[in-house]
């Protein structure tokens, strides 16, 4: 898998918005810009899908709030794991304390 730099993915997203007049549809300029670029058409069509919805042209979720949600979620897990591991210390302590 190719990692592109954000200044890639600006510079792409910006040959691809020059080029749509000049094409008929939307996958006729990204062919044309992600072979000028020697990427794959998908991953400009797909950048170019995240941007239309971070700027609330498309539906979906934007990407601060998809980071966001990812944060929420991983913080979420760890405190589950963490509320388990002190659950079982209590209960160990309890039965400590119950003997004689």
């Amino acid at each position: 898998m190719t990692r592109y730099t954000p200044e890639m993915r600006e510079r792409a997203l910006r040959m691809l918005a020059e080029a749509l007049p000049d094409h008929p549809n939307l996958w006729s300029a990204v062919r044309h810009v992600a072979g000028l670029l020697g990427m794959s058409p998908e991953t400009l069509r797909v950048w170019h899908r995240r941007l239309e919805v971070d700027a609330g042209v498309k539906p979906g979720v934007p990407s601060d709030a998809a980071e966001e949600i990812k944060r929420l979620k991983r913080e979420n897990a760890e405190l589950r794991k963490a509320n388990e591991i002190l659950k079982a210390a209590s209960v160990f302590f309890a039965k400590e304390l119950d003997r004689p």
